[in-house]
Parts: structure tokens; C-alpha cells; sequence
């Protein structure tokens, strides 16, 4: 299977942001992460091995433009002044953002810590909004849910450069505390809060794997499936967070949509998974093979085919929610939809991140061996009809956004047109209750 990694993780940054980013990670080093003797040296033979890898397999073989030399030896010469072993891995990281790419990163080696910020935020539109908070932290006593996000550590989030304020905290240079400009729905005047993180210090070393999927999720449980009926055969809502799910998950949801009249899709946050699942997905609401869209890699194209499941298709209404959290294979089966005019998409513009992808593991290290690894762009994806979704993303039918008043009463009006389009009728308030954040313990 091939894997479309999500955005969340799926949009990086262009380079100007990056440096942004990458800036405040270097002022916010910590003295306890002075360099030992072979540091530099692993850092040096990392930022080697990504340069390898990444020359060997990119979809591009004129990397965009990228004088890739030059860029590299930026990289060795911040890695050889740098002071601490945050700043050692950041030149790493900058040579593959400056590629422009959302599926193209540097994944560094684990941390014998977990991190907990405690706060989710995200962008409505063009602001960014608090979404949720946990339980009992630091950030439920200084935030609120629907408050407008103005800056973050002085830097205002914008969606070229929320993506990558997850990976700086998460991956790159965790923070133990967080500053924010916030303002809250009807007040006058922005205030500023510091919030504190928990850091649990333990023995083993957390992989990117799982950096990667917490930044994308905090704790929230997304493998979960959570399907809401109306009561009666007019709708079901199946809330699908992510397409990393095996075909059986597939054809036991799409199994039970056959009794219902519409079906609503809420593709919300999904950041994108397998490609398999995306195909076997598109296959429930065609009556006919389909083109979904052309992977175009360096040497070779491949045409990705959605086989129809003949007398299992879904004949009813489709309805599916997007957002701009919505990335690679959500953006594609969304747009697939609005090509063939098999349904109608409403919610928030999507993410544009959507591009073929894969990791490469390395290792190094004297004595203490040190794993890491590149996530890479393996080909462009081009859709029907010719036109790449990339820094594009999708636009929904009917835009639709909560505001900050929404997002402070839990209400969900996206989720209560599409009800309405089934015609039945639900709230707004009663739509948020559906499928709250399920922090874990």
C-alpha cells in the first residue's frame, strides 16, 4: 500500500516561515542541551544521509529548482557554529523545508520525554482559533474554547505556518511553557497567557512515529470509529478521522450506510493515510471504474483506479465535511466527489497537501546509536482533471464556517446544514455534542 502521509502532520512551510519557526528554537535552547563530543559529528553525518536519500528518490530530479548543494552546505556550516543539540538539529531541518514540499520533512531522532501541551488550536478560514483543551491542564485555566489565536510566542499563525508550529514544538525543540495572544468572543482587548507544559520524563526514547501522530492529534483517540444514526433509515454521519484504516473497516461502515437515505462523510481534521482505503472508499459510490487521480513519479506515472463495488455501492445522498485540517487522501476523495458530481462538500477550505510520500529510516551514532529518518516526496498526484491539489486544496460547494461564538458554545453548523440537506433537522449545539474530543487519561 502506499502511503499518503497526513498533513498534520501534510503542510510545511515555505522557507520564510520556516526561518521564522526555526529562529525562535534556537532563542529558546536549553543549557542542559550542551553538545557532547560526537554530537556534532551524528548531526553532520545525519544531515549527510537525508542529502542521500533525498537526491535518490525525490520525485523531482531538479529538486523544484533547489540548488541543493548550496543548501546543503548552509545546513553543515549552521550545524558546525551550532551551540546545543536543539540547534544541531535544526540546519537538518531547514534543508528539506526549503523544498517547499508538505510531504517533504526531516524526522528526527526520539526523545526520552513526552510532552503535553494541553491545547488544541486550528485555522477557520484565515484565523486561528482554540478548538479544545484538556481536562485539569494548565491551558483549561488560561484558555477557552473560541478564543481567536493572535500570536503564538510572538508569532501570529497563519495557515502557511500552523503546520509547522506543530513540528517545531513537537518534534524539533519542545517547550515547556507556551505564550499566547488570545482574545476571546465579545471581549474588547487581546489578552496574553503563558501556559505550561507537562514534560514526563521516562527511559525510553518516543520514535517519530509517535511525535508525529500526537502533534497530529494531541491525545486524542483517532482510530476510533463513531458513526451518529437520526433515528431513523435518513441518515447516518460517520465521522472518519483518518484514511490509515484496513479495507475491512471499509466495507463494514459502508455495509451498514446501505439502510440510510444519505450518508454524511465527516472527513474533518483527516489528515489522509492509505491510498488503498481512499480507492476501496470511492469504490462504494460509482456504478464504474474511476479514474481518481495520476501519480507521477520520477521515472514512471501511475494511474490510481478506483474499482466500483458493483451491487455494494451506496445509491444514496452524499454529504462531506472538510476542513482545513483536511489533507491528502480527505482532499482527494472530496474533490473526487465534486468532479463526478456525486455529492455536495461543505465546511472550510482544505489543506493543499497532497502529494505521495515515503520515510526512509537511518541510524548513527558511537556508542549510543541514534535512529532518525526522512519523510520524502515520491511523486506529484494530479487529479481528473489534469490539475494538482498541492498549495491548492480543495473549495468546498458551500463554505461554511464556525466563529469564534460557535467554537465557545460547542456548536457545529457545518454538521447541521448537512443534516439539514437530508432533511432532518439538527441543531447546532446538538450537532457539537455528537463527537466531542475524547482526550485519553
Amino acid at each position: 500500500m502506499t502511503l499518503l502521509k497526513p498533513h498534520a502532520a501534510a503542510r510545511l512551510l515555505a522557507a520564510a516561515a520556516a526561518l521564522f519557526w526555526l529562529a525562535l528554537a534556537c532563542g529558546q535552547a536549553r543549557a542542559q542541551d550542551k553538545l557532547g563530543p560526537y554530537d556534532r559529528d551524528s548531526a553532520r553525518a545525519m544531515l549527510s544521509m537525508i542529502r542521500d536519500d533525498l537526491k535518490s528518490n525525490y520525485y523531482d530530479p531538479n529538486f523544484r529548482g533547489l540548488k541543493l548543494e548550496e543548501k546543503f552546505k548552509e545546513a553543515d556550516d549552521r550545524i558546525k557554529a551550532a551551540q546545543t543539540r536543539d540547534q544541531l538539529m535544526i540546519p537538518i531541518a531547514q534543508f528539506l523545508l526549503s523544498l517547499d514540499d508538505s510531504h517533504t520533512v526531516f524526522l528526527p531522532p526520539g526523545r526520552a520525554a513526552r510532552i503535553e501541551y494541553g491545547w488544541r488550536v486550528q485555522m477557520v478560514g484565515d484565523r486561528c482559533f482554540v478548538t479544545a483543551l484538556k481536562p485539569k491542564s494548565d491551558a483549561e485555566s488560561k484558555l477557552k474554547p473560541g478564543d481567536e489565536v493572535i500570536s503564538i510566542d510572538g508569532f501570529r499563525p497563519t495557515r502557511a505556518t500552523l503546520w509547522k508550529m506543530h513540528y517545531r514544538y513537537y518534534a524539533l525543540a519542545p517547550a515547556r511553557a507556551v505564550r499566547f495572544v488570545v482574545q476571546s468572543p465579545g471581549e474588547a482587548q487581546p489578552r496574553e497567557v503563558t501556559v505550561e507544559s507537562k514534560i514526563e520524563m521516562g527511559q525510553a526514547v518516543r520514535q517519530w512515529q509517535d511525535i508525529l501522530m500526537q502533534s497530529l492529534r494531541e491525545e486524542w483517540d483517532i482510530v476510533r470509529v463513531r458513526t451518529s444514526e437520526a433515528g431513523d433509515d435518513r441518515l447516518l454521519i460517520w465521522k472518519m478521522p483518518t484514511f490509515e484504516v484496513e479495507d475491512q473497516v471499509v466495507d463494514d461502515m459502508m455495509g451498514r450506510a446501505h439502510r440510510f437515505k444519505t450518508l454524511v462523510l465527516d472527513l474533518r481534521g483527516n489528515g489522509g493515510g492509505y491510498e488503498d482505503a481512499l480507492v476501496r472508499l470511492a469504490g462504494y459510490f460509482f456504478d464504474h471504474d474511476l479514474k481518481v487521480a495520476e501519480r507521477k513519479g520520477r521515472k514512471e506515472s501511475k494511474v490510481v483506479t478506483a474499482k466500483t463495488r458493483g451491487d455494494k455501492v451506496f445509491k444514496g445522498n452524499l454529504v462531506v465535511l472538510v476542513d482545513s485540517d483536511s489533507g491528502s487522501a480527505a482532499e482527494m476523495f472530496a474533490r473526487v466527489v465534486q468532479l463526478e458530481k456525486r455529492g455536495t462538500v461543505i465546511g472550510d477550505h482544505t489543506a493543499g497537501a497532497v502529494m505521495t510520500s515515503k520515510y526512509y529510516g537511518r541510524e548513527t551514532g558511537v556508542g549510543r546509536v541514534l535512529y532518525f529518518g526522512s519523510n520524502i516526496t515520491i511523486g506529484d498526484v494530479l487529479m481528473s482533471d489534469g490539475q494538482s491539489l498541492e498549495r491548492v486544496g480543495v473549495t468546498p460547494d458551500e463554505v461554511l464556517l464556525p466563529t469564534g461564538a460557535d467554537l465557545a458554545a460547542h456548536r457545529d453548523p457545518a454538521l447541521a446544514r448537512a443534516a439539514e440537506l437530508a432533511g432532518v433537522k439538527l441543531d447546532p449545539e446538538k450537532a457539537g455534542a455528537l463527537f466531542p474530543v475524547d482526550w485519553k487519561k
